[in-house]
């Protein structure tokens, strides 16, 4: 199946793989993931949306083993605050789903700010915009393709 962030990765002839695996809606954690592709947690990814206190809407992807520091999130984003939006939320703000959110192809460009320890990997995963898939490709790849900044997030 392609989704929306696979069609964006292709026409940018972006080297990546898919991986898919089953999914089912009380597993989808990043080290549930993990876990089922076979992939170190540190590995997998996760795209976590929040909002600023200006009511900015920002993106942060980090390592799925690992809690986001709201108070590195805020200094990295140059906000005062920031706290994770509501679930039903993400859909309307990014066009996904919680459990299958990319940070490649959201409705709008948010700022986007990746954990630094991504450059400790030659390939990351993170979500492909679905449950059950997962797009592998180079931390350097994926900050290029969506204009984000690595920073200490953790």
């Amino acid at each position: 199946m392609k989704t929306n962030a696979i069609r964006i990765l292709e026409s940018k002839n972006i080297s990546h793989s898919i991986i898919e695996y089953k999914s089912n809606d009380e597993e989808i954690d990043a080290v549930s993931v993990a876990n089922k592709i076979g992939a170190l947690p540190e590995t997998v990814f996760k795209t976590l949306v929040a909002r600023n206190d200006l009511n900015e809407i920002i993106v942060f992807v980090i390592p799925g083993n690992f809690e986001l520091n709201l108070k590195k999130a805020a200094k990295a984003s140059d906000s005062k605050s920031v706290e994770m939006i509501k679930t039903k939320e993400l859909q309307p703000l990014t066009g996904y789903i919680r459990g299958g959110c990319s940070p490649i192809g959201m409705k709008k460009q948010y700022r986007i700010f990746i954990d630094e320890t991504a450059r400790l990997f030659n390939k990351i995963y993170c979500s492909a915009g679905l449950r059950g898939i997962q797009v592998n490709l180079s931390p350097s790849d994926l900050a290029l393709l969506i204009n984000a900044d690595f920073t200490d997030l953790i």
